[in-house]
């Protein structure tokens, strides 16, 4: 089921990602030409209950849907940087958040159609605000939480439009036993 890459270039670069047209030679001779891949970083997402059983959501606005988005805090992993680094870090700059129990959900793929990237997924409980945020220069990021009943309200009223964290912010609840299958 592989396909052979016969020819590939890049059509788009910068800073944030890169655009690839690749000429593929499918197992059953024919060829696919061009074949866009969009080569994005790697990032990591993190899911944070407190010690009172609340979950740690930011809000902030997404130019590409014009709106702001309630979202679990993450961001892209740095060079030569764990995962599981990236997510702690993540966590203390956008909430001032931390926790010592910190543990991996799982990683996906966001869209293996068109992306090459991987996104990680952790689980920190009995976090504290212990510190204060450090945004990067364009975050605008505005801290909430919300309790069991609360968040459950959110998905019913499909307020969470972050489609690839939908999956972690379930599988966490479950972990949690905030919900049963």
């Amino acid at each position: 089921m592989d396909w052979k890459i016969l020819d590939s270039n890049y059509v788009y670069q910068d800073r944030w990602f890169r655009a690839r047209a690749d000429k593929c030679l499918l197992p059953d001779g024919r060829v696919m030409e061009p074949y866009y891949i969009i080569e994005l970083p790697d990032w990591t997402n993190m899911i944070i209950i407190t010690k009172d059983e609340k979950m740690v959501l930011v809000r902030q606005y997404r130019h590409a849907k014009g709106t702001a988005t309630l979202e679990l805090p993450g961001g892209i992993l740095e060079d030569g940087e764990e995962p599981i680094a990236s997510a702690i870090r993540e966590m203390r700059e956008e909430t001032g958040y931390v926790s010592t129990e910190v543990e991996f959900l799982f990683k996906i793929s966001p869209n293996p159609a068109i992306n090459n990237n991987t996104a990680y997924f952790f689980l920190a409980t009995n976090a504290e605000k212990l510190a204060e945020t450090s945004f990067d220069p364009y975050e605008d990021l505005i801290v909430e939480t919300y309790g069991k009943a609360e968040l459950i309200k959110l998905l019913e009223d499909n307020a969470l439009q972050h489609g690839v964290q939908l999956g972690a912010i379930y599988k966490a609840m479950l972990r949690l036993g905030w919900m049963h299958l």
